[in-house]
């Protein structure tokens, strides 16, 4: 579980920096909220994520489009089904393509675009399947998710990003297992108060 949730956290929250750098109104948002709820008097600690809601729908939001695993694990049919009309025998291997069902626009409004805020609306959050779902869910959901967003979290407490230059970070993919950019992210950033506080 560590080993398979170490790549994917990593490529993750490389995909989650490119965003909110992309839009600064985001990253605003989110360190607002941390500034809000912990302040710049000590670091973010285990205990605060549950009150950080639209940093944690900003990972959702990255996961939606950006789904570290696209095309999820492989399953195998324990019985014979129907899938979308299709008569699936039994013992067939299932790929199930999240990456096309979290951009489909029939299921998301302004499937394509970059908005945390959808994730306040009741049921949006139910129609992710960045983590499978049911009894065959990764059973590492919520230790990379708390992960993720602690870390997330931290760097954006301790630190001002920006854009190395005035153009959008490039999010094109690369094509393989992970997801993973086809631009590795270069950002600049200087220290913000917290970090002199604590580490004297």
């Amino acid at each position: 579980m560590l080993l398979a949730g170490t790549d994917s956290s990593a490529v993750t929250l490389e995909w989650t920096m490119s965003n909110i750098l992309n839009h600064p109104e985001v990253l605003k948002k989110v360190r607002d909220e941390v500034d809000t709820h912990v302040g710049q008097d000590r670091l973010v600690d285990e205990s605060d994520l549950p009150k950080l809601t639209y940093l944690r729908n900003v990972i959702y939001e990255t996961l939606r489009l950006y789904t570290p695993a696209p095309l999820l694990l492989p399953h195998s049919t324990a019985d014979e089904c129907i899938m979308g009309g299709y008569k699936v025998p039994r013992d067939t291997i299932v790929l199930i393509n999240a990456w096309a069902i979290h951009r489909d626009p029939e299921t998301w409004s302004e499937a394509t675009t970059f908005k945390p805020e959808r994730f306040d609306k009741k049921g949006e959050l139910e129609k992710m399947i960045a983590f499978g779902m049911g009894r065959r869910a990764c059973p590492g959901e919520g230790l990379a998710l708390r992960a993720i967003s602690m870390t997330l979290a931290l760097l954006v407490q301790c630190f001002d990003w920006k854009r190395i230059n005035d153009e959008k970070i490039d999010m094109s993919e690369r094509d393989g297992f992970t997801l993973t950019k086809l631009v590795p992210l270069k950002a600049m950033c200087k220290t913000r108060p917290v970090v002199n506080k604590v580490f004297k």
